[in-house]
């Protein structure tokens, strides 16, 4: 607690400019007032105004943050009960509930929360939350009834899932976390983890005595009438990100037999595509029609590997025999659902998904013997069991994505993306981890300052794909 009261005074000083001075410190009855007891304490001996609001009876707090209470006071630290009314400060510390809340905030805790809000909606100034934002539950970035929408966040030792995917990332604001000499490695579930750059590794290097047929086949099965442009958007991602040969198999009647854009991509119908050999994706534009469940079913009963995404998963909720065909199979297969394919995918709500992803995501990694990606705010990467399978995590969360990725034809990429790295010859588990990485990590690249203003508004699917290869071939040098 004293290293972690610590470690948020530095950062409260760091985020106050020469001028600003005053702090407001709202500190809770548990152990995170205890963390803002401590910050309150190092802040006011810096000689900075601190005001010190507290919210519980002193008399309960636990024996750390007892003793953090009482240096407070021995500094000469007053405490009160109330945010006043007629102030202003620069920067407000949210000290009032940390990780671990299972309950709504209501009743004077939900006034806190509103007077913080409040006061940064009004005046602009900075929030820095400890450890979690109150409110925000730290293992699904559930909102608990109202929480604290801070400028920045300091959790503490590792990252927590809910301070990263669902509401988490709008309510953390910039996350900075503090080890506060302790080993996060040796603390953190074991079966969880956070992707990072190190998946730009995974691929394969090529010897310079290679040719097209090293690099793999992706076969693209949709395409329906009205939706060809996503199978073009998918077989696009799958050739601009390594792959040696992609084939586009149509079900429209109209379909185009060439793609002016990206001719190198060979087109046929979804009947002829079927006979290629290569990593089948399924579902980009496939519609829902009998000819769309008479190809899936064949997919599935295939031993290639298989991407199944959009109305291939619909397809597949829709009926319990293809449900259990896709958990037989002996192949790899991996699923890319967003929040309401999973919930038809599992037989509950989206509302049901959405308040445990990570739970989801497992559930549908099992219940389906596949590689999943539950995808959103905070998208959850989740392995199925396997008998001596490589590492003991089993779920994961990216982090890396942005608000400019809410536009037709994301998902399409992500597939070809997925594809083409298994078609290059990567694990599955890897393949994907890759590919959520990348997808997310070429739209946050578009948002750079450098990147004259394609995102976030008005990016497009074939800006990111377009990133994405500058990426990959960035991390190959």
């Amino acid at each position: 607690m004293e290293r972690a009261g610590l470690a948020a005074a530095r950062l409260a000083q760091s985020l106050l400019d020469e001028r600003g001075r005053r702090v407001l410190v709202v500190a809770g009855p548990g152990n995170n007032g205890g963390d803002a007891f401590e910050a309150a304490t190092h802040l006011k001996n810096a000689f900075l105004r601190v005001t010190l609001v507290f919210a519980g009876d002193l008399s309960h707090l636990p024996a750390d943050a007892a003793a953090a209470s009482r240096k407070w006071n021995a500094c000469g630290g007053i405490t009160i009960t109330e945010i006043p009314q007629d102030q202003r400060w620069d920067l407000v510390i949210d000290g009032l509930f940390g990780m671990g809340l299972s309950r709504a905030l209501e009743g004077r805790m939900a006034e806190l929360v509103s007077r913080i809000n409040g006061i940064r909606a009004a005046t602009g100034c900075r929030v820095l939350a400890l450890d979690v934002p109150s409110g925000l539950d730290s293992d699904t970035g559930v909102v608990r009834g109202t929480a604290v929408r801070a400028s920045h966040t300091l959790t503490f030792i590792a990252r927590k899932p809910g301070l990263l995917t669902l509401d988490g990332p709008d309510h953390c604001g910039h996350l900075e976390c503090a080890d506060i000499g302790l080993d996060p490695a040796s603390l953190r579930a074991p079966e969880g983890g956070l992707l990072d750059h190190t998946v730009r590794g995974g691929l394969p290097a090529r010897p310079k005595n290679f040719h097209k047929g090293h690099a793999g086949n992706v076969v693209v099965i949709g395409g329906a009438a009205g939706m060809v442009g996503a199978v073009l958007i998918a077989g696009r991602a799958a050739l601009q990100s390594g792959t040696g040969k992609v084939f586009v198999g149509t079900l429209a009647a109209d379909a185009p037999a060439l793609d002016l854009l990206q001719p190198e991509l060979m087109f046929r119908s979804a009947r002829n595509a079927m006979k290629e050999d290569g990593v089948l994706l399924v579902g980009p534009g496939l519609g829902k029609d009998r000819a769309a469940a008479t190809l899936l079913r064949e997919a599935i009963a295939s031993s290639r590997t298989l991407v199944l995404d959009a109305d291939a998963l619909n397809l597949v909720s829709e009926h319990p025999a293809t449900r259990a065909s896709v958990h037989r199979r002996g192949a790899a297969t991996l699923m890319t659902p967003h929040p309401a394919e999973a919930a038809r995918l599992l037989r509950t709500t989206t509302a049901e998904v959405q308040q445990d992803r990570v739970a989801a995501a497992l559930a549908l990694a099992d219940r389906y013997n596949s590689f999943v990606v539950l995808k959103g705010n905070g998208s959850v990467l989740a392995q199925p069991v396997v008998a001596g399978q490589e590492t003991g995590q089993r779920w994961w969360i990216n982090a890396t994505g942005n608000s400019g990725m809410a536009s037709a034809g994301m998902g399409d990429a992500l597939g070809g993306l997925l594809a083409s790295f298994l078609a290059q010859g990567m694990a599955p588990l890897h393949a994907l981890q890759l590919a959520v990485w990348l997808h997310g990590a070429a739209a946050d690249r578009l948002c750079d300052a450098d990147s004259n203003g394609k995102g976030p508004l008005g990016m497009t699917a074939s800006d990111v794909i377009a990133q994405a290869r500058q990426l990959l071939n960035s991390s190959q040098a």
